[in-house]
């Protein structure tokens, strides 16, 4: 298997660092200082150099500085190891990409005789995302399902009672969770195991990815962590205890932001992935798209692609990123002061980072 000696390629690559110089470093902390939200922390790499740092409070009403190791839920993030874990398994000869949704999960969806797992990693499938059924805050619907448990068979379920978005599968992009939820249910057909599993047994694990979980139904982040939350009443409502199973494969994972540089050094390096498979991953679904199969690219200010995924997670936002020589990596996590949205100025930190 690939994964056989990625720890100690992995950990070669990244343990012999050294500090980011001074003035670099000041200039990464006055940007991370400007990113609108209650808090945030970031790990920037340039080669042999790493800068960590935070900013903001880890809890409204102290003092208390963010963990520059803290836990946080990375969102949609989750979406790139669950498409991996696919991958491998069609390294394996034990999915294809072009498997119907039909051969996996008979009589669930329908017309998905005409949908590819491929289509799902890529969001091409036309399937209606189950988050558009739920309710959000302000509505006091969304806050009384705080500790629910979710079933990924009642969230699609959910998602199929309303028609697909467009009629062709494969014709158009649009972003929907469903399609996770869907692979998700592939994984655990395929291998008899849920994706949690597949993902602690194929990544977390091998790549001693120390401060990520898979949290199942657990609604505490484990270790040190900011707190998150959401708006209610014209304030903030600390939303950082509360049952992951409402995001299930599109977003459930719990990391560090050391952990997902590592993840994506991995990844992008080849070590999780046949080069055919992780070309394959950065194929748009749609001509002139920024999706592949669970990875997602954008071109800096500079003109310097990265490649990775950012996750909203309600109560916190992740964003992880690196060039596709794993020379330069970024990731950074925020606690958003909402309605604020924080993507503007994350995206000038990341500018930062990578054009310096």
């Amino acid at each position: 298997m690939l994964v056989q000696g990625v720890v100690a390629l992995v950990t070669a690559a990244m343990t012999a660092v050294v500090p980011a110089s001074p003035s670099r470093g000041g200039d990464l902390q006055k940007s991370l200082d400007g990113v609108a939200a209650v808090g945030a922390m970031a790990e920037v790499r340039n080669g042999a150099q790493v800068w960590r740092g935070s900013s903001g409070v880890a809890e409204l009403g102290t003092s208390r500085k963010v963990p520059v190791d803290g836990r946080f839920r990375a969102g949609s993030i989750t979406k790139t190891l669950v498409a991996t874990v696919v991958l491998q398994l069609v390294a394996e000869g034990k999915i294809r990409l072009d498997d119907s949704v039909e051969r996996w999960l008979p009589g669930v969806v329908p017309n998905g005789e005409n949908i590819t797992v491929r289509q799902l990693l890529n969001h091409t499938s036309g399937l209606y995302d189950y988050k558009n059924t739920l309710p959000m805050p302000p509505s006091e619907d969304f806050y009384a399902l705080r500790y629910r448990t979710w079933t990924a068979t009642e969230q699609i379920e959910r998602a199929l009672a309303n028609p697909p978005v467009f009629d062709k599968p494969g014709s158009q992009y649009d972003y929907s969770n469903t399609n996770y939820l869907l692979v998700g249910e592939i994984i655990k057909k395929v291998t008899g195991r849920t994706y949690s599993d597949e993902i602690e047994r194929r990544i977390i694990r091998p790549l001693g990815l120390h401060g990520t979980t898979m949290p199942r139904t657990s609604t505490r982040i484990p270790g040190p962590h900011p707190h998150g939350y959401v708006p209610k009443d014209g304030g903030q409502l600390d939303w950082t205890e509360m049952n992951p199973t409402l995001f299930g494969a599109g977003g459930d994972i719990i990391s560090t932001t050391h952990d997902l540089n590592r993840f994506f050094a991995a990844l992008l390096g080849g070590h999780l992935l046949p080069s055919r498979l992780l070309a394959a991953m950065k194929q748009a679904g749609t001509e002139g798209g920024t999706y592949g199969l669970g990875l997602s690219w954008h071109d800096t200010a500079c003109h310097i692609r990265v490649y990775g995924n950012d996750g909203d997670a309600l109560a916190y936002q992740a964003y992880s990123f690196s060039t596709a020589d794993t020379r330069r990596q970024a990731t950074v996590a925020v606690t958003p002061h909402l309605p604020t949205n924080p993507d503007a100025t994350v995206n000038t930190f990341l500018d930062k980072a990578f054009c310096s």
